[in-house]
């Protein structure tokens, strides 16, 4: 059995002699790069943590000392060592998630994978010990460098530095990324902590020598030590986090396993918060993630593990790259539109822009708030901003494009990459929820393109708008066929018309990329000899009035979307229906309103019941249902 195996508990890790955790750090980076090389994975991050993950499961008494995983990109190695070794089907339908889960093991706790929030966890597990007289035990909190970059960590510390005898630990882990290279001056004060050499290790040899200096020796030494805060401030700038009032140990390296565990052990005695500051680098111990510059393999798909060369994958086009060309051509028509990132320059896209338009590219941070708040000044002062985000990381900025874009009726353009299901990276990053929220906003217009032109049209069409903010979103993955229109309904696409000799039973509006599926079930009902007209609505927010009198016509009229179905499209639609006194009953199909697992897209979808069959077989039942009795007319909410 090797060391690997034998890692069924941290029980296990804490019995295992020193001198053989070197062995067991290479172990856990070979089982990651193979396993990885299989499934994907946040192989990059995991493997630039594997010794401070070993000496904080040595240290510190999980699940009884909560360790906290900021964002959890990097917790790989520490489901390895809470006892689960089978990465078969990491993110896939019945196997592991790609981050903590809660239900997985008793020594996960936080699963959201939105960055900078573990702080504020750690704060309150903190408090709650407090208040139930538990001054045994410890929360650590590990957050990268990148979480660092967001508003709400610094919230955190904030509060954490209140209480001078808390037990808290911050571990600081510092590569320097979140998925690229770490932008603003937090980034830049780091980097000066990296480059300084260590006063603790001048205070500790002056300590040794002075105090075997007879006489003098002690005296002076307290002396020195009174002198504490200035040394630092002549020799360091890391009296940004003791002027916050919590102890500061580091830089630590992060490689140095007896090193981590001293320093983790004098945080953990201490008795207060105390922030450890740990200089790891991302994609440890395999050269080809050493040595890439994009991000290091921060989440490779499957690769071949002597070269670290992608394996052969689809070679359609992406949603990513058609919205990414579409933002150059813009950018050299247009002087005044400028780009703005929320630390995921490569993963929305805008890494092309930037080589084009390199002074008109704005990486703010994980900052999500800031990010929809500058956009707005900029727009105040002149210039189209658009803002690229994951579809569910506009959560984080809701009041920001609420209360900041949209009241003062700013041409900012958002576009929401992601949006819908995106499967394999769970429930907190699929992309659901923006069709809702957004419904409340007033003046702010939404477009869901359906293929790639429309994608090209669509963002064209938003950064025109100037006295409201617009957003844009498209889901992850492959563009399907391009499916053209057959007509006009207003402004909307006709994409299906009931043929000769067929009533107009059926009206459906497909939303985005769920007008493919619509087309499909049309076609199928079709040759039922049922009559179905399918609108694509292209603007969901305004709804195009020209729907009223279309829908009035029809029997039935049923939504698709790839959102949330809870204040989605499909309510848009039946609020308008409603409101014209048009009494014909919607059904709406979208998403149950619940945290999904982790599956493949189209795995989901089935699941959801929003596939062809499935949508074909309850729609005929519903037209039959309408056909010879007149019903109360009634939102259906279906779910699918």
């Amino acid at each position: 059995m090797t060391l690997f195996e034998s890692m069924h508990n941290p029980e296990a890790l804490k019995r295992l002699p020193a001198d053989q955790l070197p062995v067991l750090a290479q172990e856990i980076r070979d089982f990651l790069v193979e396993s990885c090389s299989q499934t994907g994975g946040h192989l990059g991050p995991s493997l630039g943590v594997v010794e401070l993950t070993i000496a904080l499961h040595r240290v510190f008494d999980s699940p009884k000392d909560p360790i906290l995983f900021d964002t959890g990109h990097q917790a790989y190695a520490h489901k390895v060592l809470t006892g689960r070794h089978d990465f078969t089907n990491l993110k896939s339908e019945g196997g592991l998630s790609g981050y903590p889960s809660r239900a997985e093991s008793e020594h996960d706790f936080i699963e959201n994978s939105h960055a900078s929030t573990a702080l504020s966890y750690a704060d309150g597990m903190a408090k709650a010990n407090e208040v139930r007289g538990l001054s045994d035990r410890s929360v650590v909190a590990v957050i990268g460098d990148g979480a660092l970059t967001g508003g709400m960590a610094w919230e955190a510390l904030n509060n954490i530095a209140a209480k001078k005898d808390r037990r808290l630990v911050v571990v600081v882990n510092d590569n320097g990324r979140s998925y690229s290279p770490t932008m603003g001056g937090l980034a830049d004060h780091l980097a000066s902590l990296r480059m300084t050499p260590g006063y603790e290790q001048a205070l500790d040899l002056a300590k040794n020598t002075l105090n075997r200096t007879p006489v003098v020796g002690q005296p002076l030494y307290e002396a020195l030590h009174g002198l504490k805060k200035g040394i630092k401030d002549a020799i360091q700038p890391q009296m940004m986090f003791e002027d916050l009032g919590l102890k500061y140990l580091g830089p630590i390296d992060g490689h140095d396993e007896p090193a981590l565990e001293k320093a983790l052990r004098r945080a953990r005695d201490f008795g207060g918060p105390v922030i450890v500051h740990v200089i790891t680098q991302k994609g440890k111990g395999y050269a080809p993630a050493e040595n890439h510059d994009e991000d290091q393999f921060h989440a490779p798909g499957p690769f071949d593990v002597a070269t670290g060369e992608a394996k052969p994958g689809s070679k359609a086009l992406k949603w990513t790259s058609v919205f990414a060309d579409t933002m150059v051509e813009i950018g050299a028509e247009r002087e005044d539109v400028v780009a703005i990132t929320a630390a995921m320059l490569h993963p929305t896209g805008l890494n092309r822009f930037a080589d084009a338009y390199p002074d008109r590219i704005f990486d703010v941070g994980i900052a999500e708030q800031h990010a929809a708040t500058a956009a707005t000044g900029m727009a105040m002062n002149g210039l189209h901003p658009v803002v690229a985000v994951y579809a569910t990381f506009l959560n984080r900025c809701f009041d920001q494009v609420l209360m900041d874009a949209a009241l003062h009726r700013q041409g900012v353009t958002f576009c929401l990459d992601r949006a819908g299901v995106t499967g394999n990276d769970g429930a907190s990053h699929n992309g659901m929820w923006d069709m809702s929220i957004l419904q409340v906003v007033p003046g702010l217009r939404l477009a869901a393109p359906r293929d790639a032109e429309r994608l090209r049209t669509l963002v064209r069409e938003a950064v025109a708008v100037e006295d409201a903010p617009t957003v844009v979103r498209y889901p992850k993955g492959a563009v399907p066929e391009e499916l053209p229109a057959i007509g006009e309904v207003g402004s909307m696409d006709l994409l299906r018309r009931a043929g000769e000799g067929h009533s107009e039973d059926l009206l459906i509006v497909g939303v985005g990329t769920m007008a493919q599926v619509a087309c499909e079930v049309a076609d199928r009902m079709a040759d039922q000899g049922i009559g179905v007209t399918v609108i694509d609505p292209l603007w969901v927010k305004p709804l195009d009035e020209a729907l009223i009198a279309e829908a009035a016509r029809h029997r039935v009229v049923a939504v698709v979307e790839d959102n949330g179905r809870t204040g989605g499209v499909g309510d848009a639609v039946a609020r308008l229906l409603r409101d014209h006194d048009v009494d014909v009953p919607v059904r709406t199909f979208g998403i149950a309103q619940e945290f999904l697992d982790h599956a493949k897209r189209d795995t989901i979808l089935q699941q959801q019941g929003l596939t062809p069959q499935e949508l074909s077989r309850k729609l005929t039942e519903t037209v039959s249902r309408h056909t010879e009795g007149a019903t109360d007319p009634a939102l259906e909410d279906e779910n699918a």
